[in-house]
């Protein structure tokens, strides 16, 4: 017996009043720029464009790290292995991104890193970053390796909250005139880098014979013919100067052999603080032992970092390493944490196990490479938005509300009993 189908479906032809309703045209972009920022939706995305716009040499200077580049890899890893645990049914209508981070106000948990040689990347540099970094609100920092001068950047950020980045060096009064100088210029906050008694072997920078500033090689003039117009910006700007000092005549291995100290100890920090009348934080703690110590010295804050991967790889996770520091010192320190920090998913996760707040520096790097200016702008939306929407997922309307129960860190690498 042969069923015979029927349907209900009527087709007819559509009128075009029906059809106009479907029909959306996006209006055209011609800002190149705007058009290619727009695009990105994730730090990922800031990347990708930012490899494309920058000589290998400079680009692989931000993105790569240490070695074998363990340390990084298992950062970021460490992030994506963990589990959220929302709460249903709260009012999150409008939710507070705010923070107090040693003694002030951030619009957002998270600021922007010192970075070193950063008119490298793009050119404009430092004061994309500082002015990017007052418009939202929150905390910018300079290395003592910057390519703006202390006074410069505090010119491009007026009003807003500038931190300096110090390496102690073999040079006392050297390192004391740039403290000296931050001080005067009104910076709230002195980062005392504490990881880096030598430099650590970054190998693409060998691979890449990368120099400061770069050198115009065959090589170079090669991967440039795609990138012309990082190298217009590069030739006819301000030539790159390490414009925290006074003047430097010597190599960049002089240079940073004149830097980085492997005789600094407690007292010579204890000797720093002495004569900082901001706030002290030391960056680059990566024990609770040492979490400890430098909070029993008095330190206002600490950073848990491995420097991003740069200094010794398959160094502690700094965000594993988190909730065993919280316990000890959260109570008499504040805590902020960097290394591996790829969204705004990953702040939130760091707040709730206990850093007050966070640092984001090759985040930056590729939005300033993405973009100048406008790009920095777009990575802080980019986190920010991250930030907003994970709050509302996990039912919390401000970031006190956030709390260990809200995340487990899975576990991958685990130490082998002994």
């Amino acid at each position: 017996m042969t069923m015979q189908r029927s349907s209900h479906t009527q087709r007819r032809v559509p009128k075009p009043r029906d059809l106009a309703p479907l029909m959306q045209f996006k209006k055209p972009q011609f800002d190149a720029k705007k058009r290619r920022l727009d695009a990105a939706l994730t730090i990922e995305d800031l990347r990708k464009i930012a490899k494309r716009r920058t000589p290998k040499a400079a680009f692989d200077y931000t993105d790569g790290s240490a070695e074998a580049e363990l340390s990084i890899a298992r950062a970021r890893q460490a992030f994506s292995d963990i589990e959220f645990h929302p709460a249903i049914l709260r009012d999150v209508s409008k939710v507070d991104t705010s923070c107090t981070i040693l003694g002030d106000r951030s619009e957002l948990p998270f600021g922007i890193a010192p970075t070193g040689f950063t008119r490298m990347m793009q050119t404009e540099g430092e004061y994309a970053g500082a002015r990017a970094a007052a418009r939202a609100g929150i905390p910018f920092s300079l290395s003592t390796m910057g390519t703006a001068s202390i006074e410069d950047v505090r010119a491009a950020n007026p009003h807003g909250r500038n931190w300096f980045q110090l390496y102690m060096w073999k040079d006392r009064e050297r390192s004391m005139a740039l403290v000296d100088r931050a001080a005067k210029a009104g910076y709230d906050t002195l980062l005392v880098t504490v990881d880096v008694p030598v430099a650590g072997a970054r190998l693409r920078d060998k691979r890449n014979g990368m120099s400061i500033p770069p050198a115009l090689t065959a090589k170079t003039v090669v991967n440039a013919l795609p990138r012309p117009q990082w190298w217009i910006d590069f030739l006819t700007t301000e030539p790159l100067a390490f414009a925290s000092l006074d003047r430097w005549s010597g190599t960049v291995a002089e240079l940073l052999d004149t830097m980085f100290d492997p005789t600094v100890t407690f007292d010579d920090l204890a000797w720093i603080k002495s004569q900082w009348p901001g706030k002290l934080v030391v960056k680059g703690i990566q024990t609770v032992e040492d979490a400890k110590a430098v909070t029993d010295l008095g330190a206002d804050g600490i950073v848990l970092s491995n420097h991003g991967g740069r200094q010794l790889d398959r160094a502690p996770i700094p965000f594993h390493l988190l909730p065993d520091v919280a316990r000890e010192v959260g109570d008499r320190t504040e805590i902020i944490l960097d290394t591996g920090i790829s969204s705004g998913a990953d702040i939130v996760a760091s707040i709730a196990l206990g850093a007050r707040f966070t640092l984001v520096g090759r985040a930056y790097l590729y939005g300033l490479m993405a973009g100048g200016e406008a790009g920095v702008d777009r990575m802080i939306e980019i986190l920010s938005e991250q930030i907003a929407r994970t709050m509302r997922l996990l039912g919390v309307a401000s970031l006190d509300e956030l709390t260990p129960a809200h995340v487990t860190q899975l576990e991958r690498l685990a130490p082998r009993q002994r």
